[in-house]
């Protein structure tokens, strides 16, 4: 019985066992996915291609709920499926462990920018590859909720509501600021933080809005924003999750890396 392992790979791990697979087996197959395929049609694809018998049933569903689309390496020795950081480009099937595509996408130094943001504190970043190449931190007053009622409650939220208006507002001229000389060149950007902050900022500053078509998801898990966070963030953007299926659920791979996505 085959059993799975999910852990994460950061940029040079997941290059690293690329390269491990190269020439592994012959009779392999691998199968690139793109996002958006529903885990029906991924069955029926599955059921067409006698190499790609026996996969585990749960396949398709990690496959079609990977937001950047998926690729499977298959064969009688190694079996992986690799959710990559960047969206997989197109629908193949190659014969043997085909890591060209994969590596390609991986290996890019594509421009990132990187908003972190939870209310009273941020980071921002722009990254070519996995080198930083400008970033702003900061903080911003915005109290707790007032937990009484009455009238004193009421003119509390009213002047919360002015403090999250200004810190929004700061925010997002940082962001302007920080990212206007490399506007015609962001190929992507990534948020992570406080999800009901992000829609703030992002309804707030047109600058951004801009940049809607360009999400990288999913949203990244910070805690509140610092330098040291917005540098380990560009790492996390970086990295893949990957499943592999043998006899004892153990990876090949010692990762030390966190739990994955």
């Amino acid at each position: 019985m085959l059993l799975s392992n999910r852990y994460k790979l950061d940029r040079q791990k997941t290059i690293a066992l690329l390269e491990s697979l190269e020439g592994e087996d012959r009779n392999a197959v691998t199968w690139y996915l793109p996002s958006g395929i529903l885990t029906t049609g991924i069955d029926t694809m599955l059921a067409t291609v006698p190499e790609l018998s026996g996969i585990p049933p749960e396949v398709a569903g990690l496959a079609a709920q990977s937001p950047n689309g998926a690729v499977f390496f298959w064969g009688t020795q190694h079996k992986y499926l690799i959710l990559p950081p960047l969206p997989v480009a197109e629908k193949c099937i190659n014969p043997g462990f085909e890591t060209t595509l994969l590596r390609s996408l991986i290996g890019q130094e594509c421009t990132i920018v990187l908003v972190l943001i939870r209310l009273g504190s941020y980071a921002i970043g722009v990254c070519r590859g996995e080198k930083l190449l400008a970033s702003k931190v900061g903080t911003g007053l915005v109290h707790s909720r007032h937990r009484q009622g009455g009238s004193s409650a009421a003119r509390f939220a009213r002047h919360r509501e002015k403090q999250i208006e200004g810190f929004l507002t700061r925010v997002c001229g940082h962001i302007r600021e920080k990212l206007e000389p490399y506007a015609g060149n962001i190929e992507y950007i990534a948020y992570g933080g406080a999800r009901t902050t992000i829609l703030l900022l992002q309804k707030e500053c047109s600058f951004l809005q801009k940049y809607d078509n360009r999400v990288l998801p999913p949203l990244l898990t910070v805690p509140d924003p610092r330098q040291a966070v917005l540098e380990e963030a560009v790492q996390q953007v970086w990295s893949s999750t990957v499943v592999k299926w043998d006899e004892s659920g153990l990876p090949e791979v010692k990762t030390g890396a966190d739990d994955a996505r």
